[in-house]
């Protein structure tokens, strides 16, 4: 941890950040803050702990821009394992369901990720954040419990296959802020009639920002408030 000039501000800006695997944002935010003795930081859009690529940590004044940061475009690339359903609609949940999925072609899938772009309606898995009176639905979902949920107004601009090598393949899906692509998976199996589940997912995009600008987590925490200070996205730039 390093130590702070008690009269000295924070430094003011973004910080881009390839998050690791099996660290949740909030973790992130954690250790920036107290590494750096930093008062207010805060992230400018979840990733789930098995997902990885970018997240805005806001860092002082740059909290302030934690709905315009939110509210942006995102860009993933991940794979989907077919004839598997998961009670978390990915591969750290439950098994609820099997079925080989040796009739599925290439073209179906392909024709399945198009029709599932557009407006639409979708509905949060049960294992998610969102808060019914003030409890996340994870801790509903751990002791059995599922209750409805309201459906939300998404967009997905593209949904398309990278590579088919069955029973996996890989994608990568552009979407308005708040799209379950968990759901996504999920929701592609159900229509093929074999059932799947995401196995990977890596952010590439948020808004304006670009993973090829953001910094690995461990190369930050090597550096001082000096050095964040430099490496910070200034707030009139957002």
């Amino acid at each position: 941890m390093k130590k702070r000039n008690p009269h000295q501000p924070d430094p003011a800006g973004i910080l881009l950040i390839d998050k690791p695997k099996e660290w949740t944002s909030h973790d992130a935010v954690a250790k920036i803050r107290n590494f750096f003795n930093l008062n207010k930081v805060g992230h400018g859009g979840t990733l789930d702990p098995n997902a990885t690529g970018l997240i805005a940590i806001l860092i002082g004044r740059g909290t302030k821009l934690s709905q315009r940061v939110m509210s942006g475009d995102k860009t993933y690339e991940g794979e989907i394992l077919f004839g598997v359903e998961t009670n978390s609609q990915d591969t750290d949940g439950e098994i609820v369901a099997e079925k080989a999925p040796t009739n599925i072609t290439e073209q179906q899938i392909c024709d399945e990720m198009k029709n599932a772009c557009g407006d639409q309606m979708q509905t949060p898995p049960m294992v998610s954040a969102i808060k019914k009176d003030g409890v996340p639905l994870y801790k509903l979902a751990r002791k059995g419990q599922e209750i409805e949920r309201e459906p939300r107004f998404i967009h997905v601009y593209k949904f398309a296959l990278n590579q088919f090598d069955p029973p996996r393949v890989t994608f990568e899906v552009k979407c308005t802020k708040g799209t379950y692509v968990r759901t996504l998976a999920h929701d592609l199996g159900q229509r093929l009639g074999c059932g799947a589940c995401l196995s990977q997912l890596r952010r590439t995009q948020s808004g304006s920002f670009d993973l090829s600008n953001a910094w690995k987590l461990d190369e930050v925490l090597t550096w001082d408030r000096e050095q964040l200070s430099r490496n910070l996205i200034p707030m009139d730039q957002v």
